[in-house]
């Protein structure tokens, strides 16, 4: 290169920059600062928070409980009579039955012969006694006549007109008859006392005969049948039949230990069973006294309004309301829980206020305050997550039906 070239290009360079608009060359830093980062001398934008206003409203505190329908009280219908065949049933399971209504009859062609025949003893148990009051009467007159002759020979023995043998055989005389009556009036207790015994077998048959119909003991819901036509029934063989005692059924479930201590007797309950859309009403019967150790599980039996829909060993689920109030409420999410106590965040004039709060009842996601804020004041939805006390914030609000 020419020593003229070598000094025509920086001077062209030179006037380029020069011809530059003079805002250009201000804005072209010597050192310009990396993506992100705020220059030197500019606070970074407060972070945006979300928050929801803090609103009065009712809160229902429930409890949902799950379990199987039970019988009440189930009562075992059984033969109380052995070799008997059964010969006809009445009642199926699902039938409701009265009390005294028959539900099964069992043969009695053994039991009508058998009370034949103790009708024939009986009447020959009534001839044994007229034959031993009849002798009684023999007996009687035997001793009567045998006494009066004894009478006469004692003075004709004094004076000696009849032999002292005359008179021993007199007294022996006398002495027969009376041994004859006493066994005469034995012989009538005997032929009494059998007739006695075979009253009692009377009895005994016209027992079994009645025994042969059995009957529903209560008022109640057939639930299962496990007799069958033509089976021999025996006492020692089961129960033929099962009865809800008056059709009563209800909801056996199991609570944890901490829902079981807010359950108390006669609460409501809404029950609702699977495959049906209409829940059934019912209260709270019984909460068990003592808590499993092993599960740590109570046990609630819920009383059911009768209804054609239950059904034994359905499963069931029951809603208890333990609690209503009306207050200041947020979102569960606006609460953090540290031990014993409850903190909210309150975004107040920009700036993260952190506060102790006491807290209610809580029900759909939300919570009840009782102390700390007031209605209206905004809290973190979400409390507890990258802001702290005393923070610059952006609050943006939505809407409280969001929960944050």
């Amino acid at each position: 290169m020419s020593v003229r070239n070598r000094i025509i290009l920086p001077l062209v360079a030179v006037l380029a920059f020069a011809g530059m608009p003079a805002a250009a060359q201000e804005a072209a830093p010597a050192n310009p600062a990396p993506a992100g980062v705020a220059p030197v001398g500019v606070a970074p934008p407060a972070p945006s928070v979300s928050v929801v206003p803090a609103t009065v409203r009712e809160l229902v505190a429930r409890v949902t409980i799950t379990g199987t329908l039970v019988p009440r009280e189930t009562v075992m219908v059984g033969a109380d009579v052995d070799g008997l065949r059964i010969e006809a049933l009445l009642a199926d399971e699902g039938d409701r039955v009265s009390a005294g209504e028959v539900l099964a009859r069992l043969s009695t062609d053994l039991i009508e012969t058998d009370l034949a025949q103790n009708v024939s003893q009986l009447a020959r148990a009534d001839a044994a006694i007229a034959q031993a009051e009849s002798q009684i009467a023999q007996a009687e007159a035997a001793a009567i006549e045998a006494d009066a002759a004894l009478a006469r020979s004692r003075p004709l023995a004094t004076k000696g007109i009849v032999g002292q043998d005359v008179l021993e055989q007199r007294v022996s005389a006398a002495a027969g008859a009376r041994a004859q009556l006493a066994s005469a009036r034995q012989g009538v207790a005997v032929a009494v006392a059998d007739k006695a015994v075979l009253d009692a077998n009377r009895r005994q048959l016209e027992l079994r005969k009645a025994k042969a119909e059995i009957k529903a003991p209560t008022d109640g819901l057939v639930l299962s049948r496990s007799a069958r036509l033509g089976a021999i029934a025996s006492a020692a063989g089961g129960a033929l039949f099962e009865i809800a005692r008056d059709g009563l059924i209800e909801l056996d479930a199991a609570v944890s230990e901490t829902v079981l201590a807010s359950l108390k007797r006669d609460q409501a309950v809404s029950v609702s069973l699977a495959g049906s859309s209409e829940p059934l009403v019912g209260h709270v019967r019984l909460v068990s006294p003592k808590v499993d150790e092993t599960t740590r599980l109570g046990r609630v039996l819920i009383a059911l309004d009768p209804s054609p829909s239950l059904r034994t060993g359905m499963f069931a689920r029951g809603t208890v309301e333990i609690a209503r109030s009306r207050g200041v409420t947020v979102p569960q999410t606006a609460v953090v829980v540290d031990g014993d106590k409850a903190l909210v965040q309150v975004v107040n004039d920009g700036t993260i206020e952190s506060r102790d709060v006491t807290t209610g009842i809580s029900s759909g996601g939300d919570i009840e305050i009782t102390g700390g804020i007031k209605e209206g004041e905004r809290v973190v939805a979400l409390a507890g997550t990258f802001v702290r006390n005393g923070d610059a914030v952006t609050a943006v609000e939505i809407d409280p039906e969001a929960k944050g």
